[in-house]
């Protein structure tokens, strides 16, 4: 599509709303993550479009093709670097595909698997966001002239922390399969980056690597469900 042909179909983006005419699909199964992700896009004049698993996601894309696809790499059903690599390939190709993590080491899985950028949680500067994203889409989607550049940072809800916490909460049982653990650990951490959580970030990152070891994983996995708990109880009282 050449400039005259996206600016007759969509309004053109402007200094203060940047992402105007795009519409992008947020793949995260962390509510507070995509809370936070609803207020990027909404201050940055961003449609959105949301699903919590490779499953949703491409019957999504089944639909109708989003601008832009951010995509988390930790999903209950599989790895997003797996869709990453498909969109990559589809032509025509998406405009621009982004990856997010709580975890930095796996910016390079995601570019390796095709993306165009990564995004590190926690995402809370909106200058940051809009910057990832405008510099991954084709120049004639990005705002002519000058963009205004701001240091508002977004606030999720807190409600939405807690939910994680409790969906965190039903999958750390005693009897936790090893699938179970592995992914409980890494959205732990994803979350916990999220709402700048550093010790719950070390205690999700600690039982990771243990498991990732092999090592004897019940003390970690006894200290991160008490620290969940700890949290749930800390979002009822407020």
């Amino acid at each position: 599509m050449n400039e005259l042909e996206y600016a007759s179909l969509t309004p053109a983006p402007t200094s203060t709303r940047p992402l105007l005419g795009l519409t992008i699909l947020v793949v995260e199964d962390s509510r507070f993550a995509c809370d936070a992700m609803r207020l990027l896009c909404l201050r940055s004049g961003a449609r959105i479009r949301r699903a919590d698993c490779l499953k949703s996601a491409r019957r999504h894309l089944q639909v109708y093709r989003p601008s832009v696809v951010i995509i988390d790499l930790g999903l209950p059903d599989g790895s997003g670097a797996d869709l990453i690599h498909e969109l990559s390939q589809v032509e025509p190709r998406i405009s621009a595909i982004l990856a997010t993590s709580g975890d930095d080491m796996n910016e390079a899985i995601a570019l390796s698997a095709g993306a165009d950028g990564f995004l590190a949680k926690p995402l809370a500067s909106l200058s940051a966001f809009q910057s990832a994203v405008l510099s991954a889409v084709p120049e004639e989607m990005r705002p002519a002239g000058l963009r205004e550049i701001t240091d508002e940072r977004i606030e999720p809800d807190l409600m939405a922390y807690r939910d994680d916490m409790a969906h965190a909460a039903e999958m750390l049982t005693v009897d936790a399969d090893n699938k179970t653990l592995d992914y409980v650990a890494q959205f732990v951490q994803g979350v916990a980056k999220s709402a700048d959580d550093d010790q719950l970030t070390r205690a999700a990152r600690t039982l990771a690597r243990a498991r990732a070891e092999g090592r004897t994983i019940h003390s970690h996995q006894a200290r991160l469900a008490g620290l969940v708990r700890e949290r749930i109880t800390e979002q009822m009282a407020i």
